[in-house]
């Protein structure tokens, strides 16, 4: 209910915070964004907002445990070495290209939510593309406007 105990708040969001560790990952949150859908969706129609709000990783909405998401970080390497070409050279070696990475995948993502369920394909998951070595700790932002 809303904080007036009318309708339904339009819009509702929550942190999560994820500790990722000292390597490059592919973290499923497909299990918190349904989570905080059945809290905040309550069976409504409207749109999942998905944000992470760090300049070295993204969202990316993929197969995952297939191979796919080591066949996403072995693309990201393809295309973006961890060598010493990056003009921004702070944090580990190569760590310029991290700062790249939310070019290819975007920090965000907005998803259909139909009846409170967040409508996904058969194969598909909602993840955190973390390949900065450097920080453990992060966010992701969880919105629900319906």
């Amino acid at each position: 209910m809303g904080q007036d105990g009318g309708m339904p708040d339009a819009f509702t969001t929550r942190m999560l915070h994820l500790v990722t560790g000292s390597q490059e990952r592919v973290v499923d949150i497909t299990g918190d964004c349904e989570q905080f859908l059945r809290e905040a969706a309550a069976g409504r129609d409207g749109l999942l907002n998905v944000f992470v709000p760090h300049a070295t990783a993204g969202i990316a909405v993929i197969e995952t445990g297939s191979g796919s998401d080591d066949d996403l970080l072995a693309a990201l390497h393809a295309l973006l070495p961890a060598d010493d070409r990056w003009q921004h050279r702070h944090g580990s070696p190569g760590h310029g290209r991290d700062h790249v990475v939310p070019a290819m995948v975007p920090p965000h993502a907005t998803l259909p939510v139909i009846g409170g369920r967040l409508e996904l394909g058969t194969w598909q998951s909602v993840c955190l593309v973390d390949t900065n070595r450097d920080n453990a700790n992060r966010q992701v932002r969880l919105s629900f406007l319906g």
